[in-house]
This record gives C-alpha cells, structure tokens and sequence, in this order.
C-alpha cells in the first residue's frame, strides 16, 4: 500500500470498510498500444494542419483563413505531444483502492471523480499482464480503443470500464481482488 494513496481513499470509506490495497498507475511518459495508431494519425493530421496554416499565412490570405486553421494546428499539437503529458498529470492524480466491500477509483485533473464498485457485483475483472509484473485490471469488458482514454481524446474514459491500469505486481492485485470478492458474498 502507498502510504500517500490510503489517506486519499480515507474519507470515501464507510463504517467497517477496511482497505486491502491502495496504489497509483505507473508515472511518466508511456507509450500504449493504441500509440500504433495515434502517432501516425497525429502526425498526419498536425502536419497538414500545420502545412496548411503555414501556407495559408504566407499567401496573404484573408484574416478569416489565417484564423481558420489555428484550432487545427492546436488539435495536432495536443494529439503529437500534449496528450501524453495529459495522460501523465491524470495518471499522476489517479488513486486505486481495494477494499472488503468495494473497488475505489479516485481521479479527475479539474475536479475530483470518484467512482465505487461493489465487489459482490462485480461480474468481469479481466487481467492484462506484462512480463515485468505491471498491467492492467479492468472491470467489464475491455474495448482496446477505450483501453487508454488519456492517450487519445479527452472525454473518452466515460465509454472505457473502469480499471486499475499501469500498476505494480498486478496480479497480486488481482488476488486481493478476487479473494475479497469471494469473502464478501460468504
């Protein structure tokens, strides 16, 4: 347990709650699987709309074309570059907790989100496991383009299950996971 992630997690308890586990997402830049697709899109999309504003600029072009392609060029930007520094402050202020009745996600960069699941009606967790032990856990089906919502549009995580992802020793999670959820339908 990180210390700094149970004391987020403190106040969302209710009487008798006890936390099993609480951690955070892996910190940093990182690339993800859906950057196979992103990066070319990105690169394609903030090129032209670079390539174009520049060319735009330099033909003297009416003020209205000149404004025209700068929300285009800011879009490419934050595909190319301010996406995976999103991504990075939102994992940053992301806490996961387990506990004897619920799995809790805290996260949110502009304000506070926070969202419980019942362990007794949980009904899918699914595993995604690398060979250094990191991973994700997520709860409900996994659709691989909302897998990463940070790494592509804001407002995406609304359509992705909720998950604990980039952690630590997943699989001992998913045991903690697993075991409470067979305890607390004794």
């Amino acid at each position: 347990m990180e210390p700094n992630s149970t004391g987020v997690l403190e106040r969302e308890l209710s009487a008798g709650e006890k936390v099993l586990w609480s951690g955070q997402p892996l910190d940093g830049l990182r690339l993800r699987k859906q950057d196979a697709f992103l990066i070319p899109f990105s690169l394609l999309w903030g090129g032209f709309a670079i390539f174009w504003e520049a060319g735009v600029i330099n033909s003297n072009a009416p003020f209205f074309f000149r404004l025209w392609g700068i929300p285009f060029v800011l879009v490419g930007l934050y595909l190319i570059v301010g996406r995976f520094f999103a991504d990075a402050k939102m994992r940053g202020k992301t806490v996961y907790g387990v506990t004897n009745e619920r799995v809790l996600i805290v996260s949110g960069l502009f304000s506070r989100n926070f969202r419980s699941l019942n362990l007794k009606t949980l009904s899918e967790i699914n595993l995604s496991e690398k060979s250094d032990g990191t991973g994700t856990i997520t709860f409900g089906p996994s659709y691989p383009i909302f897998q990463n919502p940070g790494a592509g549009w804001p407002g995406f995580s609304k359509y992705a299950s909720p998950s604990f992802e980039l952690i630590e020793r997943v699989r001992d999670v998913y045991d903690i996971i697993r075991r409470a959820q067979s305890e607390s339908t004794k």
